[in-house]
């Protein structure tokens, strides 16, 4: 069944404000109001996860009725509409870069992210898809081992190792067979890590402005090639859920920049756990699922052990974000790039 109403959609004007707002305030600062710095991160934080969560509930819906790989085309042309203003003022320069096979590969990567992605979400209830998809961050520490040489300590492989046993509370294999859904859900969170770690990449000699630049001017054209062979007509009322799609995606991006602008990952991170009780909600009222128990249980272990990683890194100074942002534009400070760790767990 289609949902029937959405709240006012804020214009692109108001949203890209709150991206130059959020850029121009420092860490901890607090408001003239004098809200602590770690409550004013913790609701932005909870809109973003309610804006994510609604933006998995909007794929939920328009699955119904249209492709995931044709969705995925269209989350990407209206997320660039988005960002089109806001790279207008950016200026040309935005887009010199040296590492132009480098970006290449971060938008393949980011965009098979998004096609496992979509298509899980059109198979699974919303709730389960997105307690899945806190496990991109232990993909992350797999793979900042793997392939970036980072030193991974005994006591983050353990909390790797717990939530990689908390994905087996939620999708309760039979035998080694966990399910279709489960394993596209669960390598979209491969390639999110992929992504991220790219990105990381990247942030060393290229401006926050041209890596999501590349990644938008790219990922667009990519995603049509397999829209192509599932294409049907839109009809004029889905560009209504276009919109929310590419809404959803880039308040809840805005909303996270803001929430780690304001306070200590520490302090933030916790929240981001209402999106699965977000996802639960609107899977229950939209399309009347029910979690059952071990999915939050098996959510509970896999957040935990995310919580832990990144408290870990976050006392290396490192600036640690879900990796779900990765398939949304972020809206960093110009200029600026994270702090490399030298941290050893």
């Amino acid at each position: 069944m289609r949902i029937q109403h959405w709240p006012n959609p804020m214009t692109t004007h108001k949203v890209l404000l709150m991206a130059e707002n959020s850029e121009n305030q420092s860490v901890h600062e607090e408001s003239q109001e004098g809200m602590p710095g770690s409550l004013r991160g913790a609701l932005w934080m909870v809109l973003a996860a309610l804006s994510f969560a609604a933006l998995t509930s909007a794929i939920r819906e328009m699955s119904s009725s249209m492709h995931p790989f044709e969705l995925t085309f269209f989350r990407n042309l209206f997320g660039l509409m988005f960002m089109l203003p806001w790279f207008w003022r950016a200026g040309i320069g935005a887009l010199k870069t040296d590492r132009l096979k480098l970006h290449g590969f971060r938008s393949m990567i980011g965009l098979a992210a998004m096609l496992f992605w979509f298509s899980a979400v059109a198979m699974m209830p919303v709730a389960e898809a997105m307690a899945l998809s806190f496990t991109a961050p232990l993909f992350a520490t797999i793979g900042a081992a793997v392939f970036l040489g980072e030193t991974v300590r005994a006591r983050r492989w353990v909390a790797t190792l717990i939530g990689f046993v908390g994905t087996l509370v939620i999708v309760r294999p039979d035998g080694i067979d966990i399910g279709m859904a489960s394993t596209l859900a669960l390598a979209a969170s491969a390639f999110m890590s992929m992504a991220a770690l790219t990105v990381k990449s990247l942030s060393r000699t290229d401006t926050p402005n041209t890596i999501v630049l590349f990644m938008g001017l790219l990922m667009t054209p990519m995603s049509l090639v397999p829209a192509l062979f599932f294409w049907t007509t839109p009809a004029p009322t889905d560009y209504i859920w276009f919109v929310a799609i590419g809404l959803f995606a880039t308040v809840g991006q805005v909303s996270m920049a803001r929430a780690f602008a304001s306070a200590d990952i520490s302090a933030v991170l916790p929240f981001d756990f209402s999106r699965l009780i977000f996802a639960a909600v609107l899977g229950y009222v939209f399309f009347a699922e029910t979690p059952d128990v071990w999915t939050w249980v098996g959510a509970g272990m896999i957040f935990l052990a995310t919580l832990y990683t990144a408290h870990r890194e976050s006392r290396a100074a490192r600036l640690f974000r879900p990796v779900q942002a990765n398939l949304v534009p972020t809206f960093p400070e110009q200029g600026k790039t994270p702090v490399k760790s030298t941290a050893k767990d």
